[in-house]
């Protein structure tokens, strides 16, 4: 089936200005010409992420991520080429077109939506029910929730039977390929079968209100203990927030992050209706930046136990890499927010989330208790590991601790000091080496990856790179096209962007960014982009499109020359007779 139209891609380019649809995601700045921001999609304190409104694109130089609004969208929202159109339109106020374009991965992932919802709605149902009451105790009397707040997250029990969201499935409608394909069932030896059963349920749902996955756990001491979905066409459990759907309205005063599900739906109940947490995994960079996009303030409440404290210093690790403030509370009177408000009620809980430490804070306590304070061995060896961890601080925050920690320790600031800008001197010493050393090694890994990969020298490379970005941006250099063929380009990228750009510009299309989001990869349309931004001000593009076809030609004929082995008799004295 034909892809979208040209004329309604160009009419969703003209309506959709790429500063307006990036800075409802991301804080930016004008910088001249440019916008300039945190890249949305790896995590970074220093802006590298450019939004180009003469060309309305957007370029990240971290990690390279590029595009135009359509690609934006499609990555951020995490959306196959066709829902990120119809997102897009959508917001722009276009009609999609009623036909004419294949849109068979976007109804595949709608059929998903649909069997979520219908299996989320059959266990809310039975868990409701006299059947399920031992589920419907649970949730009650065990764990505190009210009826209000089991039907607010729809919380649901699996019946204790093999086919039972099956049959119900099938009598909707449903497909068992589609049911495979939400994760629901499963394939077994003797059939299919349902992949939950005799479980308590807890349906994931995404921020646009889908049912994208499950989580069930068993009331007693079968193993496993918690099942969860696993990654579909429509989930991925390292992109996505419990309770998101419904925190997100109240972001604005910072969001908490627990570890479980419970912890979440009893924290809503109290009041906290900001709370999330992790679907079934460590807290992954995704994530850190699915929250960066929401709030500046983040509430890190984590388990007591050793296992809780480690998970917390893998949090505290990945939001140090971004502008989030954290906020980490030391908790009492319980092993989790959910027993900590049983036990203390709302008030005791909320007290401790306004006292919380900063992270600093949180490491110097957690150092201070690693050692003896009132021997001098121990008061120097926590000073010295003190002073390290403040040497990454700005000026004030160093100032402050290094006042405080003085008072402290009885230690003279000017000592506390000295022995920081000594510690400071050589790591930055050390830091300049590595990132040398790294500069170095990842060109070096970069050249013999590309290298490897096409089995094309890098100088080709950068000459067929050159070219893809002229074409783009300077179009009558095709007419130099004629003896540079498609086999002369690297596998993947490099032909696939030389053949598209070559075929619209001799059927006179238009080469918008827009027209190759379907037929290029978001890591491919990074670097069509970063290409096209390279050749906008070049001084003679027809001279050096003629001098890099040369060097793509040179390269592919010097690849292809048979060796002796290879040749006959004939072919092996005409070598001779061509180099006399």
């Amino acid at each position: 089936m034909a892809g979208l139209s040209d004329s309604f891609l160009q009419e969703l380019k003209m309506r959709s200005d790429i500063e307006d649809i990036v800075s409802s995601y991301v804080t930016l700045k004008k910088r001249g010409n440019t916008f300039v921001g945190l890249c949305p999609f790896h995590n970074e304190k220093t802006p590298s992420f450019t939004v180009y409104p003469d060309t309305q694109s957007f370029y990240c130089f971290g990690c390279g991520a590029g595009g135009d609004s359509l690609s934006f969208i499609k990555k951020i929202e995490n959306l196959d080429y066709i829902d990120a159109v119809k997102l897009l339109a959508q917001r722009v106020g276009l009609q999609m077109p009623d036909e004419g374009y294949d849109d068979s991965l976007s109804k595949k992932r709608r059929k998903i939506f649909e069997i979520n919802r219908a299996t989320a709605l059959f266990y809310h149902k039975y868990l409701m029910s006299e059947q399920g009451r031992v589920g419907f105790d649970y949730f009650h009397n065990k764990r505190a929730l009210s009826v209000k707040t089991i039907q607010h997250f729809g919380l649901g029990y699996a019946p204790n039977q093999w086919d039972a969201l099956l049959k119900h499935l099938k009598e909707l409608g449903y497909s068992v390929s589609d049911m495979l394909a939400a994760g629901v069932i499963r394939k077994g030896e003797k059939g299919y079968y349902d992949n939950f059963r005799n479980r308590v349920m807890t349906p994931v749902i995404d921020v646009r209100g889908n049912v994208i996955a499950f989580g069930g756990r068993v009331l007693d001491d079968t193993k496993p203990k918690y099942v969860n979905t696993a990654e579909t066409l429509v989930y991925k459990k390292t992109n996505e927030l419990f309770g998101l759907n419904f925190a997100k309205d109240n972001a604005q005063q910072g969001l908490i992050l627990c570890e479980g599900y419970m912890d979440v739906i009893a924290m809503h109940q109290a009041g906290f209706t900001n709370a999330v947490a992790g679907c079934g995994t460590a807290l992954t960079n995704e994530q850190v930046r699915l929250i960066s996009r929401y709030t500046d303030n983040i509430y890190l409440i984590y388990d007591s136990d050793e296992a809780g404290q480690k998970a917390l210093r893998k949090a505290i690790s990945l939001f140090e890499n971004t502008d989030v403030k954290m906020h980490i509370p030391r908790l009492t009177g319980g092993k989790d927010p959910d027993e900590i408000i049983r036990n203390l009620g709302k008030a005791r809980f909320e007290a401790m989330l306004d006292s919380s430490s900063n992270e600093i804070e949180f490491e110097l306590l957690s150092l201070k208790s690693q050692f003896d304070i009132s021997t001098t061995q121990g008061k120097s060896a926590y000073a010295t590991q003190a002073v390290r961890r403040l040497a990454g601080c700005s000026p004030i925050e160093r100032d402050l601790y290094l006042s405080r920690l003085s008072e402290e320790l009885g230690i003279e600031k000017r000592s506390l000091l000295a022995e920081l800008e000594e510690y400071s001197r050589r790591m930055n010493y050390k830091n300049r080496r590595k990132k040398f050393q790294n500069i170095i090694e990842q060109d070096i890994r970069s050249t013999r990856k590309e290298s490897f990969e096409s089995s094309t020298p890098t100088v080709s490379l950068k000459a067929q790179e050159r070219i893809i970005g002229l074409l783009m941006t300077y179009p009558d250099c095709s007419k130099q096209c004629n003896d540079l063929s498609d086999e002369m380009f690297a596998a993947g990228f490099y032909r696939k962007a030389y053949s598209s750009i070559l075929k619209r510009i001799k059927e006179n299309l238009s080469l918008d960014l827009i027209m190759f989001n379907e037929v290029l990869t978001d890591d491919e349309m990074g670097k069509l982009t970063r290409l096209v931004a390279s050749t906008q001000n070049s001084s003679d593009p027809k001279k050096e499109f003629f001098d890099c076809s040369q060097i793509v030609k040179k390269e592919f004929e010097k690849s292809n020359v048979p060796s002796a082995s290879q040749m006959d008799d004939d072919a092996f004295r005409n070598m001779f007779k061509k180099n006399t």
